[in-house]
């Protein structure tokens, strides 16, 4: 079973059909939307222990920012989860002095959290941002004749620092009918954005990072650039690169230069 597969099981089961986009939301007030997310770090998984531990901090932060960015949200605080072996005081700090510059630089207050032990370093980070209500960007919105677009060049090397496009996605708020962030690779996630809007895509024109191939543009995961959907007559953002346009058909499908695209992206169950 595919971690798609088990999603829609567990929307099933929960018998909630908004279960699928980057945040959860909720609404306490009249005039704001709530966006949550989670993400884990898992040595071995996500990381090695060789690496420092500051930018691991900060990389476990961005990843569920990038969440609030694909949303066109605002973040508020977070909660940070952390297990690490025993006598392992120093590289704690390290981690939480990575994680709370990023803090620092996008108003993030760190809220609280849990720690542990464990023999293997694991992290959650649980992020809660905002958003008026009723302007979250969603997956389910793209509709044939739209253009697709991306937030930057894709391929670049998987461990470089994450720039959360916070910024980015707060000027699509009443300009683009989707969007998601590129975690698991340009082509899954297109196939994702197209399955919840019930449209397939064409692409054209992949934008390759200095140094990277055409194949990990295209399925390689850990970009982190803005996937999304604008009307033919919206112009995109300064930065934007323009990949191709959403048509009718099966939901899902993907051709590039008329060639049928076969989504391999990341997947933590497919590809254990």
């Amino acid at each position: 079973m595919t971690e798609l597969q088990l999603i829609e099981l567990i929307r099933k089961l929960a018998r909630n059909p908004g279960i699928g986009d980057d945040c959860a939301i909720f609404t306490p007030r009249p005039n704001e939307d709530l966006l949550f997310t989670t993400d884990q770090m898992i040595e071995d998984v996500h990381f090695l222990r060789s690496h420092l531990p500051a930018a691991i901090g900060e990389r476990a932060l961005a990843r569920s920012l990038s969440d609030i960015a694909a949303m066109g949200g605002t973040p508020r605080f977070c909660l940070v989860a952390l297990a690490t072996p025993k006598g392992h005081e120093k590289w704690i700090d390290g981690f939480y002095r990575g994680l709370l510059r990023l803090a620092c630089r996008t108003r993030t207050t760190l809220a609280g959290g849990d720690l542990s032990h464990s023999e293997k370093i694991y992290c959650d980070v649980m992020v809660c941002g905002s958003v008026a209500r009723g302007k979250a960007l969603r997956r389910s919105g793209a509709r044939p004749g739209d253009r697709i677009y991306v937030s930057g060049r894709l391929g670049k090397s998987w461990d470089r620092p994450i720039r959360p496009r916070l910024d980015f996605g707060r000027k699509l708020l009443g300009r683009a009918t989707s969007c998601m962030d590129l975690s698991d690779g340009l082509s899954l996630d297109l196939h994702r954005l197209c399955l919840e809007s019930k449209v397939a895509a064409q692409l054209d024109h992949i934008p390759i990072a200095r140094g990277s191939t055409l194949d990990r543009a295209l399925h390689g995961g850990e970009h982190y650039e803005l996937l999304f959907t604008l009307p033919p007559r919206k112009r995109p953002p300064r930065g934007s690169y323009r990949i191709g346009s959403i048509a009718k058909g099966t939901p899902g499908a993907i051709r590039f230069q008329d060639r049928v695209v076969v989504p391999r992206g990341y997947d933590h169950f497919s590809n254990a």
